[in-house]
Order: C-alpha cells, then sequence, then structure tokens
C-alpha cells in the first residue's frame, strides 16, 4: 500500500489555501487510498523568532483543525512532531550527508533570510537547515508520496537526493519518495496581493481567509478582493491575476472549471458574491465540527497521543537502520537485575 506523508506548520491560523491547496484532499482522498500520516511539524515553527505560548496554541489548533477537517484516526496517523523523537536523530545524520552549498540554494531560506535581515534580526541555523529536517519527516516512514504545494517541491527533490546519496553510500537504507501537487488550487493566492500565496505567516490579515473566520468576516473580505482593470470576467492567470484567483478559489468550492466560470459572469461584483457564499459553505462544517472537538479536548489529546505512539513505532526502525548504515555504535543494552530468589 502507498504511503503518504505530509505536514503543517503551526506559524499562523490556518487559512482558506491550506484547507483548498492540502487538508481537503488528505481527508477525501490520500486517507482512503494510502496508509498516510499527517503531522503538525512544530518544530519547523522554531525556525524564526516566535513566541512560545502561540507556538504551543497553534500547534493544538491545528491538530484540531485537521480532525475538524474530516481526516480520521481509524483512517490515518495523525501526531505531532516534536512528540516523536526519530525525527531529530535523523536530522542530524542526514545533515552529515547534505552540503552548504544545497542547503543555501533552497529558495524558501534566501527569500526568509532576506526577510529576517531586512527587519534587523538575525538568521537562525535552524532556518538554513530545516530542509534536512523535513528530508527526516518524510524519510524516517518511508513515504513513497508526499502531498505539497508547489513552493515546496524542492524541498522534496533535497530529500529525493539526500536518500539517494544516504542508499550510494552507507547501502540501501531509505525509500525514495516523490512529490505530488494537487492540480486545483495548488495555490490559493492572496485576495490584496494575488501574486503572492495565501499564507497563514502574513501579516496581511484583510487577504487572508482563515478557516475560523465568521461568515460575515469571509464575505467582507472577499468583497474586497483585488480585481483587474477592464469590466469583462476572463480567466486568465498571467494578465487578470486578481480575477483568476477569484475564479479558482470558486471553481475549487464547487467543482467547477475556472475558464467555464467565468462565461457566466457580466460583473466582478456577483462574482465576488457568488464566490464569498461558496467559501463560507465550504468552511461551515469546518467551523462546526471545530467547535465540536475544543468542546472535548480529551478526544483530540487521546488522537495525538496513539498517533505518535504509531508513528514512534513505525520510524524508529528506519532510524535505527540508518544509524547502523553509517557507523554508529547501537545502544549497550541496560543489564537485567537477577530476578530475587
Amino acid at each position: 500500500m502507498t504511503r503518504v506523508f505530509s505536514g503543517i506548520k503551526p506559524t499562523g491560523h490556518l487559512t482558506l489555501g491550506n484547507y483548498l491547496g492540502a487538508m481537503r484532499q488528505w481527508a477525501a482522498v490520500d486517507q482512503h487510498r494510502s496508509d498516510a500520516l499527517f503531522c503538525v511539524v512544530d518544530l519547523h515553527a522554531l525556525t524564526v523568532d516566535h513566541d512560545p505560548a502561540r507556538v504551543h496554541r497553534l500547534s493544538r489548533q491545528a491538530a484540531t483543525l485537521l480532525l475538524a477537517a474530516g481526516l480520521d484516526p481509524e483512517l490515518c496517523t495523525l501526531f505531532v512532531q516534536s512528540h516523536v523523537d526519530e525525527h531529530a536523530r535523523l536530522s542530524y545524520v542526514l545533515e552529515c550527508v547534505a552540503t552548504d552549498g544545497e542547503m543555501r540554494r533552497m529558495i524558501q531560506y534566501r527569500e526568509k533570510a532576506a526577510r529576517e535581515r531586512e527587519r534587523g534580526g538575525s538568521v537562525r541555523l535552524s532556518l538554513l537547515t530545516y530542509p534536512v529536517l523535513m528530508a527526516a519527516d518524510i524519510l524516517a516512514y518511508g513515504a513513497d508520496e508526499v502531498p505539497v504545494g508547489d513552493d515546496q517541491a524542492q524541498h522534496v527533490e533535497l530529500t529525493r537526493d539526500l536518500a539517494l546519496r544516504f542508499n550510494q553510500r552507507y547501502g540501501g537504507t531509505f525509500v525514495v519518495p516523490r512529490a505530488t501537487v494537487p492540480k486545483v488550487a495548488a495555490r490559493v493566492m492572496n485576495l490584496q496581493d494575488p501574486s503572492s500565496k495565501m499564507g497563514k505567516s502574513d501579516d496581511s490579515g484583510p487577504g487572508i481567509v482563515y478557516l475560523l473566520d465568521e461568515p460575515e468576516v469571509v464575505r467582507k473580505k472577499v468583497g474586497r478582493a483585488v480585481t483587474d482593470s477592464g469590466r469583462d470576467v476572463v480567466y486568465d492567470r498571467a494578465e487578470r491575476p486578481g480575477v483568476a484567483n477569484l475564479l479558482e478559489i470558486l471553481a475549487a468550492c464547487t467543482g467547477g472549471e475556472p475558464d467555464a466560470l467565468a462565461g457566466a459572469y457580466a460583473s466582478y461584483g456577483q462574482l465576488k458574491k457568488d464566490t464569498a457564499e461558496a467559501v463560507v459553505e465550504v468552511l461551515r462544517p469546518v467551523r462546526a465540527r471545530h467547535r465540536e472537538l475544543c468542546a472535548d479536548p480529551g478526544f483530540v489529546e487521546g488522537v495525538l497521543r496513539a498517533g505518535a505512539q504509531k508513528a514512534r513505532a513505525m520510524a524508529r526502525p528506519t532510524v535505527d537502520a540508518a544509524y547502523r548504515a553509517i557507523g554508529l555504535l547501537p545502544p549497550v543494552p541496560t543489564p537485567v537485575p537477577n530476578a530475587a530468589r
């Protein structure tokens, strides 16, 4: 059975982009067709300056929203990255296989490091090396497929390179994974800046629809979305990015095609109204289930506890094999004292 691994980083409140581009696919397709693991990758949230209390709160919220979106612990494994030590154990071993040049070529590192320097902050070493931790996240479980947005595809390519290099140098240890990118709504763009992804770490609140936004807030944000010059509704990502973004969101929410939907509208106003209502309806059951889960925190804790136990048992044999292959001594067993006579 194909094994799938993917994760979500608790660096901000989850957005419509997270849901349409990843979470809905995980719940509707991936957990049913594969041996699927989904992880709140909280260690990745520490690569930049952060508020510890906020990371703690958002990690819990992310896990709850993943369940609210339809992940079923009977069908998949849901857990928190820091609850499974094998991620950090394997990350250092893979750092010993990766090169400095590979890390510095990562597009996300260059962009995030530049933003940190512009703010006058220092760039943490973990920001440079976190793609190796991401590789460890994937390789520890022998994942065949990694569903990612197209902005993360480079990291999966690095993971493949590290797996192949390790296998060639030290013997076959890792499954070499492949990235799978959703064809529709893989990247939902910011409503105020359609050239940028609707990212949960973004500071531009008016352009981001959060999963827990009230319906009136959703309607207001979509109604104020940036459109383009001209009055005709045409699907053209290059020339009409604002309208194209709305059409893609509407298509993802209704199951239509952006090109076909464009022909049904004579004005931007009606397109915005219909898009807003479609988003409200798509998010309604997620918000309702989230309220139910928040009222039963013990259930979420139990899911994460069981998920971590299962993930640990799956990852440990591979990580132990990697330690042996690279030349590390196995732990010396603790002697069992003689039983009392």
